[in-house]
């Protein structure tokens, strides 16, 4: 069974190309956790926010990554984190044309 987590954060800060460029490396790390299938990167600037949403294969995985991601992003001086994990209906989401790995 897979596992969505979504996170979200105010985020005060570049939008757009300049957020592209500043996160390759963070993006190359998240790329390599254990139990990630894929990241959407979110951002809005109208509202000042920032975030993610990921697909993992297995929900310890999910737990594990939201912890230390939320450790991350405090250690930014980010504050306000939220994050939340859902299973991942498989069946009706495919219907709806979701892709898994």
């Amino acid at each position: 069974m897979n596992y969505l987590l979504q996170v979200d954060f105010p985020h005060d800060g570049i939008f757009g190309e300049e957020f592209s460029k500043a996160f390759v490396d963070l993006a190359k790390d998240i790329s390599n956790e254990e139990g990630l299938l894929w990241k959407i990167w979110t951002e809005n600037e109208e509202t000042k926010e920032a975030g993610g949403i990921y697909l993992f294969s297995n929900e310890a995985d999910a737990k594990r990554y939201l912890d230390k991601h939320t450790k991350r992003l405090e250690s930014f001086g980010y504050k306000n984190i939220r994050g939340k994990i859902f299973k991942v209906s498989e069946e009706l989401s495919k219907i709806t044309k979701a892709s898994f790995l």
